[in-house]
């Protein structure tokens, strides 16, 4: 009686016997296959040939998108440390928070930043970088587990940025002293673009700038 194969024996006779077609060469030029390109039929081995065309320029594409991420990346982290050069450089601490947050502007190129702190020391109460905000503020400050990125829904801490009207997606980090303590301020970024600060970027450089303007503007804290 004989044996009838199905397409997964044949599959697996012939995974298990790959000497199979060096044996019966013949066959590889009987085999025809329809091609990836069009209608045609084409051999085994031009069939093969296809497939390895088209992983390699699977290949290609996904090296071409690393590369280009490894770049954005490269030029994200030069932006970073002039950056914080700028902040070391600072002369005097009451300078400190201009100098954070017009290098927010200059060098990462954010069309408007801005920040509060409420736990200042006395002798900058009459700083606008110390100047009074709302409990609510302090909460929403307090309430913040990780940046918020997305539309400015009416944020108070929105209200502090120049042409506050315009701004239609923003950025708002907690500035703490250690992460589990309450927040001592707010930094503040926002753009007229929608898309600018959207709620599905991701957010662990933000964390890190927040990180970093926490630890600047500690020499200013009561």
């Amino acid at each position: 009686m004989t044996a009838t194969l199905d397409a997964a024996s044949v599959a697996g006779f012939l995974a298990d016997h790959p000497q199979f077609f060096e044996e019966h060469a013949d066959l590889l030029s009987k085999v025809r296959l329809s091609s990836l390109l069009g209608a045609r039929t084409v051999s085994l081995q031009e069939r093969q040939a296809e497939v390895l065309r088209d992983k390699f320029k699977s290949l290609e594409l996904r090296l071409a998108n690393l590369l280009r991420v490894g770049e954005e990346n490269d030029a994200l982290h030069a932006k970073y440390l002039a950056w914080t050069r700028s902040l070391l450089l600072a002369r005097n601490d009451v300078d400190l928070p201009h100098i954070l947050v017009e290098g927010l502007r200059s060098i990462f190129g954010v069309p408007q930043a801005t920040l509060r702190i409420w736990k200042a020391m006395p002798e900058f109460a009459h700083t606008w970088f110390a100047a009074e905000v709302t409990e609510d503020a302090r909460l929403f400050g307090n309430g913040l587990a990780s940046p918020y990125c997305g539309a400015n829904n009416d944020f108070e801490a929105a209200t502090w940025l120049d042409e506050a009207g315009g701004i239609k997606s923003v950025a708002l980090l907690a500035l703490r002293s250690a992460p589990e303590s309450d927040a001592f301020g707010l930094l503040v970024l926002g753009s007229p673009d929608a898309n600018r600060f959207s709620d599905d970027m991701g957010t662990d450089f933000l964390s890190q700038i927040a990180e970093t303007t926490s630890a600047a503007l500690a020499c200013l804290l009561d």
